[in-house]
This record gives C-alpha cells, sequence and structure tokens, in this order.
C-alpha cells in the first residue's frame, strides 16, 4: 500500500521545505508539483511557446517531454531528457509559473505526472501544493494545510532567496504574497483551498522541525503499516 501525505497552503508557508524534511524523516520520496509546474513554464519559454495557450503547453510537455524522474535523492523535474531542477527557479519561471499552472490543459497533464509519480515509489509519498489534497489525491491517506502570517513568509521567502530582511522588503514581499493568494483561490482551475479533511496547521511561530515532529505524528496514526519510529 502506497502511502500519500498532501501538503497544501499558500505562497510561502513552507510547504516544499517541510514536504522535503517529512520525506526524508519517514523514508518516503517527496513529490514537488510546483518543480513540475516550473518544469512546464521553462519549456514554454525556451521553446517561445505562448504562455497563455494551455494546448500549446501541454502538447510540448508531452512532446519533449516534461517529467518527474525518481533518482536517488527523491524525485527531479525533467526537460527532454535534462535535469532542470536549477532552471526552474530563474526569476523569469517565478514570473509566470501561476499562470501557466491555472490552465486546465496544463493541469491535466501535471496530475496525471504526478499520480503516475507517486505509484513509483515503494513507500509512498509527500507532496506539496495548492490542490494537492483537494483535486490531485482527494483521497490521500493525509492531508495537511499550512499556513502562517504573510509577514513571516515574506520574512522566510527573503531568508530563502538570500536578500537582506528590512522591514520595506518585508513589507513588499508580503504584499505579493497575499496578492498571490488571492490570484491563487480566485482561480477558477483547482483554486487553492483547504480540503475539508485537512488538519491545518499555522507555522508562524514553529520551527522547521516542530513541523516535521507535528506531521510524522499524524503519519504514525494515518499510516500505521509504515512503522514510524
Amino acid at each position: 500500500m502506497t502511502a500519500v501525505i498532501a501538503i497544501d497552503g499558500p505562497a510561502g508557508s513552507g510547504k516544499s521545505s517541510t514536504a522535503r524534511a517529512v520525506a526524508v524523516r519517514l523514508g518516503l520520496a517527496h513529490l514537488d508539483s510546483g518543480g513540475l509546474y516550473r518544469a512546464f513554464t521553462l519549456a514554454a519559454l525556451d521553446h517561445g511557446v505562448p504562455l497563455d495557450r494551455g494546448s500549446r503547453v501541454a502538447a510540448l510537455a508531452r512532446e519533449l517531454p516534461v517529467r518527474l524522474v525518481l533518482g536517488d535523492k527523491g524525485f527531479f523535474p525533467e526537460v527532454a531528457g535534462v535535469d532542470v531542477s536549477g532552471a526552474v527557479r530563474r526569476p523569469d519561471v517565478t514570473a509566470h509559473v501561476s499562470a501557466v499552472s491555472a490552465l486546465a490543459e496544463v493541469r491535466t497533464v501535471a496530475n496525471q505526472i504526478l499520480r503516475d509519480g507517486a505509484s513509483l515509489h515503494p513507500r509512498g509519498v509527500v507532496m506539496d501544493g495548492r490542490d494537492i489534497g483537494t483535486v490531485v489525491f482527494p483521497d490521500a491517506g493525509l492531508k495537511v494545510y499550512l499556513m502562517a502570517a504573510p509577514e513571516e513568509r515574506a520574512r522566510r521567502r527573503i531568508l530563502q532567496e538570500g536578500r537582506e530582511i528590512t522591514a520595506d522588503a518585508v513589507t513588499a514581499e508580503a504584499g505579493r504574497l497575499v496578492a498571490r493568494d488571492a490570484a491563487d483561490a480566485g482561480r477558477s482551475i483547482a483554486p487553492l483551498r483547504q480540503a475539508a479533511d485537512a488538519v491545518p496547521l499555522d507555522t508562524t511561530r514553529m520551527s522547521l522541525s516542530e513541523q516535521v515532529r507535528t506531521i510524522t505524528d499524524l503519519a504514525r496514526n494515518a499510516f500505521p503499516y509504515l512503522d514510524i519510529a
């Protein structure tokens, strides 16, 4: 039986960092839906495909192809046989990934890639995104919805990018995150929302280790067959 842990939440809530750490702790694989959508966006940008043409972006992804590959350290995004783990963090990709990920045709292809990927690991996967527990894996054995105050999310994002933390920088970044929250929650395709059966987890004042410990305890109850110590 494959265990699936779905971690959803708004931008900058720490989903990917937490999911990676939880996967390591539990001996599962981290499946990053955000990285996959970034790979779609990267491919479209590099091949001159209009980012508002979902059918063409989806067709390109099938042709190249865009994939998630299971390696020794977990899944990584691949475009035309090339590992693009670093390239998907380019500023131009970051600027457009939200719009690309809102395209219905793109989401259809991406969701199938994610579901196929989850079946590859013998123990299971930890997956993070915005609609994992509501659309991609509505039957996931454990769903967690991460949240944090916008200012704290902004501070984490600035640290992640290696920028100096100032009051002005935090205010500006918090504003961008709130605007993205509204865009993600308001889109017609797979909007950001908490699944009815998800466990809400406010991480504003929690360290990463505390987050991992909390989710590990939840997983111990949800998946007794994993023998989690």
